[in-house]
Protein backbone atom coordinates (compact mmCIF):
# COMPACT_ATOMS: atom_id res chain seq x y z
CA UNK A 1 0.00 0.00 0.00
CA UNK A 2 1.49 3.34 -1.00
CA UNK A 3 1.54 6.50 1.10
CA UNK A 4 -1.51 7.92 -0.68
CA UNK A 5 -3.61 4.87 0.14
CA UNK A 6 -2.24 4.99 3.69
CA UNK A 7 -3.52 8.55 3.93
CA UNK A 8 -7.06 8.13 2.54
CA UNK A 9 -8.06 4.47 2.62
CA UNK A 10 -10.12 3.41 5.62
CA UNK A 11 -8.10 1.13 7.97
CA UNK A 12 -9.60 -2.35 8.32
CA UNK A 13 -10.13 -1.91 12.06
CA UNK A 14 -12.18 1.26 11.42
CA UNK A 15 -14.48 -0.09 8.69
CA UNK A 16 -17.00 -1.43 11.17
CA UNK A 17 -17.06 1.71 13.30
CA UNK A 18 -20.32 3.60 13.78
CA UNK A 19 -19.07 6.74 12.05
CA UNK A 20 -18.14 4.81 8.90
CA UNK A 21 -21.41 2.89 8.86
CA UNK A 22 -23.32 6.14 9.23
CA UNK A 23 -21.26 7.85 6.52
CA UNK A 24 -21.93 5.07 4.04
CA UNK A 25 -25.66 5.68 4.42
CA UNK A 26 -25.33 9.33 3.41
CA UNK A 27 -25.78 10.49 -0.17
CA UNK A 28 -22.84 12.22 -1.86
CA UNK A 29 -23.86 15.77 -1.00
CA UNK A 30 -24.62 14.94 2.63
CA UNK A 31 -21.26 13.18 2.97
CA UNK A 32 -19.34 16.09 1.46
CA UNK A 33 -21.08 18.59 3.74
CA UNK A 34 -20.23 16.46 6.77
CA UNK A 35 -16.59 16.31 5.70
CA UNK A 36 -16.55 20.08 5.29
CA UNK A 37 -18.09 20.54 8.75
CA UNK A 38 -15.91 18.04 10.64
CA UNK A 39 -12.68 17.79 8.59
CA UNK A 40 -12.78 14.11 9.49
CA UNK A 41 -10.24 12.16 7.44
CA UNK A 42 -12.12 8.88 7.87
CA UNK A 43 -15.16 10.43 6.21
CA UNK A 44 -12.99 11.52 3.30
CA UNK A 45 -11.88 7.90 3.09
CA UNK A 46 -15.52 6.95 2.45
CA UNK A 47 -15.68 9.54 -0.33
CA UNK A 48 -12.40 8.23 -1.75
CA UNK A 49 -13.64 4.64 -1.82
CA UNK A 50 -16.88 5.78 -3.45
CA UNK A 51 -15.24 7.64 -6.33
CA UNK A 52 -11.61 6.53 -6.70
CA UNK A 53 -12.23 3.96 -9.45
CA UNK A 54 -14.40 6.35 -11.46
CA UNK A 55 -11.79 9.09 -11.24
CA UNK A 56 -9.05 6.64 -12.23
CA UNK A 57 -10.95 5.52 -15.34
CA UNK A 58 -11.59 9.12 -16.38
CA UNK A 59 -7.88 9.87 -16.02
CA UNK A 60 -7.02 6.76 -18.01
CA UNK A 61 -9.31 7.88 -20.84
CA UNK A 62 -6.98 10.86 -21.29
CA UNK A 63 -3.49 9.45 -20.76
CA UNK A 64 -3.93 5.77 -21.82
CA UNK A 65 -1.32 4.64 -19.32
CA UNK A 66 -2.16 2.79 -16.08
CA UNK A 67 0.67 4.17 -13.95
CA UNK A 68 0.14 7.71 -15.20
CA UNK A 69 -3.60 7.46 -14.62
CA UNK A 70 -2.98 6.19 -11.08
CA UNK A 71 -0.64 9.11 -10.36
CA UNK A 72 -3.14 11.59 -11.78
CA UNK A 73 -6.05 10.18 -9.77
CA UNK A 74 -3.98 10.32 -6.59
CA UNK A 75 -3.01 13.93 -7.30
CA UNK A 76 -6.66 14.77 -7.89
CA UNK A 77 -7.74 13.38 -4.51
CA UNK A 78 -4.87 15.11 -2.76
CA UNK A 79 -6.00 18.41 -4.29
CA UNK A 80 -9.65 17.61 -3.67
CA UNK A 81 -8.95 17.16 0.05
CA UNK A 82 -7.96 20.83 0.31
CA UNK A 83 -10.45 22.16 -2.27
CA UNK A 84 -13.63 20.49 -1.05
CA UNK A 85 -14.96 23.77 0.31
CA UNK A 86 -15.21 24.88 -3.30
CA UNK A 87 -18.23 22.64 -3.70
CA UNK A 88 -21.24 24.89 -3.16
CA UNK A 89 -24.02 22.48 -4.02
CA UNK A 90 -25.14 24.23 -7.19
CA UNK A 91 -24.92 20.88 -9.00
CA UNK A 92 -24.62 17.26 -7.94
CA UNK A 93 -21.30 16.46 -6.29
CA UNK A 94 -20.53 13.78 -8.89
CA UNK A 95 -20.93 16.38 -11.66
CA UNK A 96 -18.67 18.82 -9.82
CA UNK A 97 -16.06 16.09 -9.24
CA UNK A 98 -16.06 15.02 -12.89
CA UNK A 99 -15.52 18.62 -14.01
CA UNK A 100 -12.77 18.92 -11.37
CA UNK A 101 -11.18 15.74 -12.76
CA UNK A 102 -11.41 16.77 -16.39
CA UNK A 103 -9.99 20.22 -15.57
CA UNK A 104 -7.02 18.54 -13.91
CA UNK A 105 -6.44 16.16 -16.85
CA UNK A 106 -6.78 18.90 -19.47
CA UNK A 107 -4.31 21.11 -17.62
CA UNK A 108 -1.94 18.17 -17.19
CA UNK A 109 -1.94 17.48 -20.93
CA UNK A 110 -1.58 21.15 -21.78
CA UNK A 111 1.30 21.51 -19.33
CA UNK A 112 3.01 18.57 -21.02
CA UNK A 113 2.75 20.44 -24.31
CA UNK A 114 4.19 23.61 -22.73
CA UNK A 115 0.91 25.42 -23.21
CA UNK A 116 -0.32 28.17 -20.91
CA UNK A 117 -2.27 26.72 -18.01
CA UNK A 118 -5.92 27.66 -17.90
CA UNK A 119 -8.98 25.87 -16.57
CA UNK A 120 -11.45 24.27 -18.90
CA UNK A 121 -14.26 26.44 -17.54
CA UNK A 122 -12.28 29.64 -18.09
CA UNK A 123 -11.73 28.69 -21.72
CA UNK A 124 -15.45 28.14 -22.14
CA UNK A 125 -16.36 31.38 -20.44
CA UNK A 126 -13.86 33.67 -22.17
CA UNK A 127 -14.05 32.42 -25.75
CA UNK A 128 -16.18 34.38 -28.19
CA UNK A 129 -18.60 32.06 -29.96
CA UNK A 130 -20.38 32.97 -33.17
CA UNK A 131 -23.57 31.06 -33.93
CA UNK A 132 -23.20 29.41 -37.34
CA UNK A 133 -26.03 30.11 -39.79
CA UNK A 134 -26.32 26.46 -40.86
CA UNK A 135 -27.72 23.83 -38.48
CA UNK A 136 -25.90 20.51 -38.86
CA UNK A 137 -27.55 17.21 -37.98
CA UNK A 138 -24.65 16.04 -35.83
CA UNK A 139 -26.14 14.11 -32.94
CA UNK A 140 -27.41 11.20 -35.02
CA UNK A 141 -24.07 10.85 -36.78
CA UNK A 142 -22.18 11.22 -33.49
CA UNK A 143 -24.08 8.34 -31.86
CA UNK A 144 -23.76 6.14 -34.94
CA UNK A 145 -19.95 6.09 -34.71
CA UNK A 146 -18.82 2.72 -33.42
CA UNK A 147 -17.35 2.79 -29.92
CA UNK A 148 -13.96 1.46 -31.03
CA UNK A 149 -13.64 4.16 -33.66
CA UNK A 150 -15.05 6.86 -31.37
CA UNK A 151 -12.21 6.25 -28.90
CA UNK A 152 -9.69 6.81 -31.68
CA UNK A 153 -11.50 9.90 -32.90
CA UNK A 154 -11.56 11.48 -29.43
CA UNK A 155 -7.78 11.17 -29.29
CA UNK A 156 -7.59 13.33 -32.43
CA UNK A 157 -9.36 16.38 -30.99
CA UNK A 158 -8.08 18.76 -28.33
CA UNK A 159 -8.45 17.80 -24.62
CA UNK A 160 -10.91 20.61 -23.87
CA UNK A 161 -13.37 19.45 -26.54
CA UNK A 162 -12.92 15.82 -25.51
CA UNK A 163 -13.64 16.67 -21.88
CA UNK A 164 -16.82 18.58 -22.74
CA UNK A 165 -18.13 15.76 -24.95
CA UNK A 166 -17.40 13.18 -22.25
CA UNK A 167 -19.23 15.24 -19.62
CA UNK A 168 -22.28 15.56 -21.88
CA UNK A 169 -22.46 12.17 -23.56
CA UNK A 170 -20.49 9.77 -21.33
CA UNK A 171 -21.40 11.17 -17.92
CA UNK A 172 -24.85 12.37 -19.06
CA UNK A 173 -24.53 15.73 -17.33
CA UNK A 174 -27.55 17.94 -18.20
CA UNK A 175 -26.97 21.19 -20.07
CA UNK A 176 -28.36 23.19 -17.14
CA UNK A 177 -25.83 21.72 -14.71
CA UNK A 178 -22.92 22.31 -17.09
CA UNK A 179 -24.14 25.84 -17.67
CA UNK A 180 -24.20 26.50 -13.92
CA UNK A 181 -20.77 24.97 -13.30
CA UNK A 182 -19.06 26.81 -16.15
CA UNK A 183 -20.96 30.05 -15.54
CA UNK A 184 -21.75 30.62 -19.22
CA UNK A 185 -25.08 31.02 -21.01
CA UNK A 186 -26.91 28.16 -22.65
CA UNK A 187 -26.33 29.25 -26.24
CA UNK A 188 -22.56 29.50 -25.71
CA UNK A 189 -22.43 26.04 -24.15
CA UNK A 190 -24.54 24.49 -26.91
CA UNK A 191 -22.36 26.12 -29.56
CA UNK A 192 -19.25 24.74 -27.87
CA UNK A 193 -20.80 21.27 -27.93
CA UNK A 194 -21.79 21.70 -31.56
CA UNK A 195 -18.30 22.73 -32.60
CA UNK A 196 -16.79 19.83 -30.67
CA UNK A 197 -19.15 17.42 -32.48
CA UNK A 198 -18.15 18.93 -35.83
CA UNK A 199 -14.51 18.21 -34.98
CA UNK A 200 -15.45 14.61 -34.16
CA UNK A 201 -17.22 14.25 -37.52
CA UNK A 202 -14.22 15.68 -39.38
CA UNK A 203 -11.80 13.42 -37.49
CA UNK A 204 -14.02 10.42 -38.21
CA UNK A 205 -14.06 11.25 -41.91
CA UNK A 206 -10.26 11.44 -41.90
CA UNK A 207 -10.08 7.94 -40.45
CA UNK A 208 -12.39 6.55 -43.11
CA UNK A 209 -10.58 8.09 -46.09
Amino acid sequence: MNSFEDLFSIPEEKKSSAIIKEAKELNDEELVNKIKDTQNQLLFGVLYERFSKKVYHKCYSFVKNEDEAEDLSQDIFMKLYSKLNGFQGRAKFSTWLYVFTYNFCVNYLNRDKNKKLTTFSEKLKNKNYQIASEELELDEFFFDIKLSKLERVLEMINPEDKALLMLKYHDNIPIKELQTLFNINESALKMRLKRARIKVVKAHNELTL
